[in-house]
């Protein structure tokens, strides 16, 4: 498998002085393409952070992240069109849906194909709608549909752009468990089957097994999280 993204010695502080907060502290890891991991840890432990960082939306002040083998940000300073990597590389999802109330499921997917510069932005839209087994509901608005229905749409439109690397922020916690867990498994097949590097940042423990790899981040610090015996794991790997 090839890595999807690689960040090495990532430190972000956030204030300065006596107030200084360190939210990233010498993180390093690797994802790679066809695998889902998952990010655990207590709030304000930097997992947030962290995905602005691997996301190119806020870069940490030093270290350096490698998208697809290439540098791209060092210390801080982009030595790419990062906001033409997210558009075309990246998919994200976060805690709400965030779809467009005045579109349909289907117009919300298909302005993300258009937005990404993928031709047949219709046909496409209702290709991944079918994908994620919401086809049926390509007609109803935001309103309309239930919040797994909404998370399944705004995974769709994550996969618009055919991305690399997905990026999703507590996208079930706003749900139940039984639609949480589906939301994760989700996630794995879109890993599995079309090859993107999935990190799920969560403080859902019930579905752990769901992930190839998992990490933990406490006090800005990551490390591999040490998965219950009684759920069957591939051990994350050293950072």
């Amino acid at each position: 498998m090839t890595d999807a993204v690689r960040a090495a010695g990532l430190r972000k502080t956030y204030g300065t002085g006596a107030s200084a907060v360190v939210a990233l502290d010498d993180v390093s890891l690797t994802l790679a393409r066809g695998t889902v991991a998952a990010l655990l840890g207590p709030s304000g432990a930097g997992k947030s952070t962290l995905i602005k960082a691997l996301g190119f939306v806020s870069p940490a002040d030093t270290g350096e992240v490698f998208f697809e083998d290439r540098l791209v940000v060092r210390d801080g300073v982009p030595l790419a069109d990062l906001a033409l990597l997210r558009r075309r590389h990246l998919g994200f999802v976060f805690q709400k849906a965030n779809l467009t109330s005045f579109l349909n499921a289907r117009e919300n997917v298909q302005i993300a194909c258009e937005f990404g510069g993928k031709g047949q932005g219709r046909a496409r839209a209702r290709e991944l709608l079918g994908y994620l087994e919401v086809a049926n509901r390509e007609g109803s608005y935001p309103e309309m549909l239930s919040g797994g229905e909404q998370q399944r749409v705004a995974i769709a439109r994550a996969l618009a752009n055919d991305p690399s690397l997905i990026l999703a922020d507590e996208p079930t916690a706003a749900l139940d468990s039984v639609r949480s867990r589906i939301v994760m498994e989700l996630f794995r097949k879109v890993a599995h089957e079309r090859g993107a590097a999935v990190l799920v940042v969560t403080h859902d423990h019930r579905a752990l097994e769901v992930f190839d790899v998992l990490y933990e981040m406490e006090d800005g610090k990551i490390r591999p999280y040490q998965r219950p015996r009684s759920a069957a794991a591939t051990p994350a790997p050293s950072p």
